[in-house]
């Protein structure tokens, strides 16, 4: 009987192990499957919109599988990778660097929900989920779905190496699992409520100790530079796609060329259409370099500024190319574009100056500042959380203006697009100077004391600490004077009291408070004498008769 309770001992061991394996990372499943879903729905919405267009071409070169490989390739190239033309006239391999921007919202808001959902346990938060549901350990439910996303990603771009647009495999191994781990985290991070512990420890251990106590301090301060380096952005590239649009129209003629002379079926069009739509991103980060002051490249040594353009190479005849300034010296109306980077820091700077009135109020149960007394921050402050921001909005524009940018080819078109370092550069002298002066200057006006009103008043509110009990009373302080020559005018046939007061009770100064009255003994009431204590007069009899 011993040895059959040990064998049953034995026989479950197994068992027990991969229970205790399976409490320990619960929803890791459901996290590699919502990775491997994510990867799975891009690579669909590209090959659907592939073979759409490839059905409707009049001239189809391929068979199916050369365009389920060029959807692959269109996968891979909307994570930043670069890929590699071997279908050229001289048969040498060709770069193809220039990635859409619009392409990357696909992958990146299908990773942002798959990270979301596994941190619920693979269940999207609907309405009727109940809101204190434990949520998947946020590790877990993160390396789960950056895995199962990897998992597809891998054999795609295997795939894709055997069409006419191959994966650069050095580009191909840092973007993707960069955009899956960055998206990814993004959606786990905001299934906690976005805990601000974890980024502060986690910038706390990339920076050094003497810059650390300077980012993360008690007020804030980071955040209102990460504010106002994204409205500074949104600014800069809000402005480029206005020069864009307004360029567009200036050379409306030049683009509807193009585009009716590119392609005659109406398949043909549409996908030019789409591809234009889908570097709309790309041209406005262009010209957000171009109002910033560097320009952009049209290829080695042909530069584009608002002071010059020189004579760009012979160009494929592309609707968005029509929009490229004209050759020659700058006038002021390609000057004019410096607005753009002006308003962009005039907005970061006003950020940071209402960051520094509200950050030493405490916040409310409501999520709303209370109505406390602020404490503001020193003008040093406010100018170093400023040149902050002017950091942030630099990377963010670098990054961009690298992303828009690339190789269309070799030689002449190795580089195509503005230089993220220069475009950096420009970002952080503009921003870092106007936002400064406009932090400063905000401030200033905003909390100035005020000057207005007669000096003893003045002086009585200085000393009550400026608020309106004190204003009060240097009001009350001229007022007895004014009462008083009204109480005589009152006298001259004005039916008043003594202590002027209207007949209806009201004070003739509504200013005036009412005069305390005297104190007084209240009258006190009258008791008549007991009768037993007043001599009572003598009864009488009635007299006989």
């Amino acid at each position: 009987m011993a040895g059959v309770i040990q064998t049953t001992t034995r026989r479950t061991r197994p068992a027990l192990l991969l229970t205790r394996m399976r409490d320990r990372r619960p929803g890791l499943d459901s996290a590699l499957l919502g990775g491997a879903l994510a990867a799975g729905l891009g690579l669909a919405a590209f090959a659907m919109l592939v073979i759409l267009l490839w059905i409707s071409s009049p001239y189809p070169d391929s068979g199916p599988d050369g365009a389920l490989n060029t959807a692959a390739a269109l996968w891979l190239l909307a994570h930043g990778a670069e890929l590699v033309r071997t279908d050229t006239l001289s048969g040498a391999p060709a770069p193809l660097g220039v990635r859409p921007l619009l392409l990357l919202a696909l992958p990146v808001w299908l990773l942002h929900r798959a990270g979301r959902d596994a941190a619920y346990g693979g269940v999207p938060d609907a309405p009727d989920a109940s809101d204190d549901a434990p949520l998947v350990d946020g590790p877990t439910a993160w390396a789960g779905v950056v895995l199962g996303y990897l998992a597809v990603g891998v054999p795609t771009a295997l795939y894709a190496a055997g069409g006419g647009l191959r994966p650069a495999w050095a580009s191909v191994g840092v973007c993707v699992p960069l955009v899956a781990v960055v998206a990814a985290g993004v959606g786990v991070w905001r299934a906690y409520d976005c805990p601000r512990g974890l980024l502060e420890r986690t910038v706390g251990a990339l920076l050094p100790r003497g810059v650390r106590h300077l980012l993360l301090g008690p007020d804030g301060r980071l955040g209102v530079a990460a504010r106002a380096a994204v409205a500074g952005t949104g600014v800069l590239v809000g402005g480029g796609a206005l020069l864009l649009t307004v360029s567009l129209l200036w050379h409306g003629g030049e683009a509807r060329g193009a585009f009716l002379g590119l392609t005659e079926g109406w398949s043909g069009r549409v996908a030019v259409l789409l591809l234009g739509v889908t570097l709309l991103p790309n041209a406005a980060v262009w010209a957000a370099s171009y109002a910033l002051g560097p320009g952009f490249l049209l290829g080695v040594g042909h530069a584009v500024t608002p002071l010059s353009a020189s004579p760009a190479p012979l160009l494929p005849a592309f609707p968005l190319l029509a929009a490229v300034p004209d050759t020659g010296a700058g006038t002021p109306v390609n000057w004019a574009a410096g607005a753009v980077p002006l308003a962009a820091g005039a907005v970061a700077g006003w950020y940071v100056a209402k960051g520094a009135a509200a950050a030493g109020r405490p916040v409310e149960p409501g999520g709303e500042r209370s109505g406390q007394p602020e404490e503001v921050w020193s003008p040093g402050r406010t100018a170093g959380v400023a040149g902050l921001s002017a950091v942030l909005c630099a990377a963010l524009l670098a990054m961009s203006a690298a992303l828009a940018g690339g190789p269309l080819g070799v030689a002449a078109l190795s580089r195509f697009g503005p230089v993220w370092w220069q475009t950096g550069g420009a970002t952080l002298a503009w921003i870092g100077l106007v936002a400064t002066v406009t932090a400063l200057v905000v401030r200033a006006r905003r909390h100035r004391t005020p000057r207005s009103g007669p000096r003893r008043a003045r002086a009585v509110a200085g000393a009550d600490g400026g608020t309106r009990a004190g204003m009060w009373a240097g009001v009350r302080a001229w007022v007895p004077g004014i009462a008083g020559r009204r109480r005589e005018s009152a006298k001259d046939g004005v039916d008043a009291t003594t202590d002027g007061r209207r007949p209806g009770g009201a004070a003739p100064y509504d200013l005036l408070p009412a005069d305390p009255a005297p104190d007084r003994d209240p009258p006190r009431p009258s008791t008549p004498r007991p009768s037993a204590l007043r001599p009572s007069a003598p009864q009488q009899s009635p007299p006989q008769p």
